[in-house]
């Protein structure tokens, strides 16, 4: 079973290459996380090292799913809310798992990781968004998030095609 655990801006900076790994073998299977396939390692190293800041300045956080042996199997980032009016809320985004841990409960245990330390942050509502029709639905809604809607063409998969998206909302405390 894998263990989930934050990244430091340090840690991002530290462990770009093995992040845009991930990310290049996600994107390459077809998960729909803003990119197009191919996807270089360049381009999606640069994209993680370009997180640091935000992640050094708590703008954003970052979880890494990892192996026994170490080997980043999945990821998952939560942006609070920067706005005063929007402090109680934040994005939950890139939440991805590479093809090869599927189906071992990494996605929820990102998943419930961000949550937890949402909640332990007096955030109460959590929004995300994701590819309408894809597997990560069924995640969402076992997990209790509620659909908000669907935006028709809101982003192209990794081949290029237009989908819709679905966004979701969950409120962590009562």
């Amino acid at each position: 079973m894998p263990t989930i655990s934050p990244l430091s801006g340090s840690d991002l900076l530290a462990e770009a290459d093995t992040l845009a790994r991930l990310l290049v073998d996600v994107v390459a299977d077809g998960a729909s996380v803003g990119f197009l396939a191919p996807l270089p390692h360049t381009e999606a190293r640069s994209w993680w090292l370009a997180r640091a800041d935000a992640v050094t300045a708590g703008a954003a956080l970052v979880w890494v799913a990892r192996t026994p042996d170490g080997r980043a199997v999945g990821t998952i980032t939560l942006t609070p809310g920067g706005m005063p009016n929007g402090r109680h809320r934040a994005d939950v985004a890139k939440l991805m798992v590479h093809p090869d841990a599927r189906g071992r409960g990494v996605a929820r245990d990102l998943l419930r990781a961000a949550e937890d330390a949402a909640r332990e942050a007096g955030i109460t509502l959590l929004v995300l968004d994701t590819e309408t029709g894809s597997p990560a639905e069924r995640l969402y809604r076992a997990a209790g998030w509620t659909e908000a809607g669907t935006v028709p063409d809101y982003a192209a998969d990794p081949a290029g095609v237009l989908r819709p998206t679905t966004y979701y909302y969950k409120r962590t405390a009562s």
